[in-house]
């Protein structure tokens, strides 16, 4: 089945790249997740949104906008958006592949949306059942910001299935918003620019780009009205998107309000704001960006701190900041073709999405630390020391992963006028125009990559397929066709007149690698983390019993792969190497510091066998301590 994309750019818009209608994923590592994603977390997601009153709320709107007296508001201000966001997956769901228990739930859900719609279009039942006038706090209210949503889910549902009742909606939502927002009137937390942005795509309304492009324009003249201690920054409104040179505040509202401006900029042809949204990104990724991609090293605020800020055991990396950097990065790599966003949206997805969900599918996590200390015991449930939860108060990050996945085939590819793109890797199909690839590949726990040509169009054309900026050794095999040598960082490009059976095979040689960071770094300095392929390992206390992984080092440089490890699905590559336990010693004095001597003394170490596991299957055997970051023996 061929569905229009997740971001469509329209005919006019300045991008190098176009994504394609055909890619579609089958078995294989992603395969896996997404069968898990439809069969167990979409479902459960809702369960867990009428659990917690969202559908009630859309109910109790539905019989005020009839005269009746509404009920109390049940969840917070945004629960509107989870109903959405669970829409939105269930919208690709039936794309991937219609059921009649999709159908239902998603035809059940778009009915109560569209009554609980006031006559004019507005819809927010916050607003709505507790009688507070429309726009007076939106610093707060996430009015538009769940909007945005409802407009995405409406965009997905017409794409995917052909249904048009949450279209419907959003545009009538839309067309209120183009004629009776009050033009100062910015939402504390963006994510309507995406949304409108998609809409007038969809529906080549120009007032919904128009307000898209006022929304990002208004940012940074502090207009948004603030409270408690948070500055402007915090809500995007200090500088000047245009004038922007990193990002700032809460790290959510950073990254949907980037990748909306670059929606805005390449359907404006702003060249100008997408310079400017570049510089941004790679500030971001240089000073600011965990090693797993994750975003955000604040817990107050959920917010981005400053340069190199980047402590592992106090990461926040929210699951919803991670999605937010793959939105983004997809748009600036449609519009400029550079590798280096397609490397960060593999980083991302793989290090920083993934382990928000478990592996059953069932439990998730909000804030993705990349160290857990023995002996914690904290009182938040985001905290991961407490492992994954079934659920949350604020549950924006589960369904959100959610609609990621059952939407990750429109990541796969894309095409420009010279020919195709494979930006990531999984078994499955790509097809573009009159090109039909097909993809071979164990992937991520193999380098080998298949590419196929199936069907081709009888003049040249030119195939291109990334090289991972990590993989330092990658081969090619293309048995009588010429191409550029394989660059890490790149694409090997191949351009001939096909012919159906040519195949192109990588090898990545994916192997076990030690990274360290950068002086400025300072919190893991003296450390490594292990690194596999496009998975980032951690050290996990399931696997070393006996010993606190608080108190392991590595001792020497050469790793290995191993065979499985219980409790973990057969597939997962394990890493071992070995190292080091350090032993307290009984003069300690009950104080942490002590005389420091060159080089540590050895009888204080004794050997030890390590076990590192990819860091998205981590806390799926119970929690515990847990780090990414581990120090090398000096002896």
């Amino acid at each position: 089945m061929s569905v229009d994309p997740v971001v469509r750019p329209g005919a006019g818009a300045a991008v190098t790249l176009r994504p394609v209608t055909g890619a579609r994923l089958q078995d294989g590592f992603w395969g896996a997740r997404q069968r898990v994603n439809r069969a167990v977390t979409i479902p459960l997601g809702g369960e867990r949104v009428r659990d917690s009153g969202a559908f009630d709320n859309l109910r109790h709107a539905a019989r005020g906008a009839g005269g009746e007296h509404p009920a109390e508001h049940r969840g917070k201000v945004f629960a509107d958006s989870d109903v959405y966001k669970w829409l939105e997956a269930l919208a690709w769901e039936r794309g991937r592949r219609e059921d009649d228990g999709l159908a239902r739930s998603y035809a059940e859900a778009s009915e109560l949306v569209a009554a609980a719609q006031c006559a004019d279009g507005y819809l927010h039942t916050h607003t709505q059942l507790t009688g507070r006038r429309r726009y007076s706090d939106l610093a707060s209210s996430h009015e538009l910001y769940c909007a945005g949503h409802l407009m995405q889910a409406a965009v997905a549902g017409r794409r995917a299935t052909g249904d048009e009742t949450l279209l419907r909606v959003a545009a009538r939502f839309a067309d209120h918003l183009a004629k009776d927002l009050p033009g100062d009137a910015l939402d504390g937390h963006p994510e309507v620019e995406m949304g409108l942005a998609e809409l007038h795509r969809e529906t080549g309304a120009p007032a919904y780009l128009d307000l898209a492009a006022r929304q990002v324009a208004a940012r940074g003249r502090s207009l948004i009205q603030l409270k408690g201690h948070h500055g402007p920054g915090y809500r995007q409104d200090r500088v000047p998107v245009a004038e922007a040179t990193t990002v700032e505040g809460h790290a959510v509202r950073a990254m949907y309000l980037a990748a909306g401006a670059t929606d805005v900029a390449v359907e404006t042809s702003d060249l100008d704001l997408l310079a400017a949204l570049d510089r941004q990104w790679r500030d971001m990724v240089a000073t600011k960006t965990y090693l797993t991609g994750g975003l955000g090293s604040n817990w107050y605020g959920e917010a981005f701190g400053g340069h190199h800020e980047l402590a592992p055991d106090t990461a926040y990396c929210e699951t919803c900041a991670a999605i937010g950097s793959i939105q983004w990065s997809w748009r600036m790599l449609l519009a400029t073709g550079d590798a280096a966003f397609a490397d960060l949206i593999e980083r991302t997805l793989y290090n920083a999405v993934l382990p928000g969900v478990s592996l059953d599918g069932e439990h998730f996590f909000y804030v993705n630390a990349l160290r857990v200390r023995a002996g914690a015991d904290p009182d938040d449930l985001r905290a991961p020391a407490r492992g994954r939860q079934g659920w949350y108060g604020t549950a924006c990050c589960p369904p959100n992963v959610m609609r990621l996945f059952s939407s990750l085939d429109h990541y796969l590819a894309t095409r420009d006028g010279d020919g195709v793109q494979l930006h990531l890797y999984a078994p499955g199909t790509v097809r573009a125009g009159g090109v039909l690839l097909e993809v071979e590949t164990g992937y991520p726990w193999t380098g080998r990559v298949e590419i196929v040509v199936k069907e081709t169009p009888d003049h040249p054309w030119t195939l291109s397929a990334r090289i991972p900026a990590w993989a330092d050794a990658a081969g090619v095999e293309a048995a009588g066709i010429d191409g550029r040598p394989a660059e890490p960082g790149g694409y090997h490009r191949v351009r001939r007149t096909w012919r159906p059976g040519d195949r192109v095979v990588l090898d990545l040689a994916i192997r076990p690698r030690l990274t360290a960071a950068v002086p400025r770094l300072d919190v893991a300095r003296g450390q490594v983390a292990v690194e596999r392929g496009p998975l980032v390992y951690c050290l996990e206390q399931a696997d070393h019993p006996g010993v606190i992984v608080d108190d392991l080092c590595l001792a020497a440089a050469d790793l290995r792969d191993a065979s499985a490890v219980a409790g973990l699905p057969a597939d997962v590559v394990p890493v071992t190497a070995r190292g080091r336990v350090h032993v307290h010693r009984e003069d300690d004095g009950g104080f942490p510091y002590r005389t420091a001597v060159a080089p540590q003394d050895p009888e204080h170490a004794g050997p030890a066998d390590l076990t590192f596991v990819p860091y998205y299957a981590w806390a799926n055997r119970g929690a515990g301590p847990m780090t990414v970051w581990t120090p090398m023996h000096r002896a």
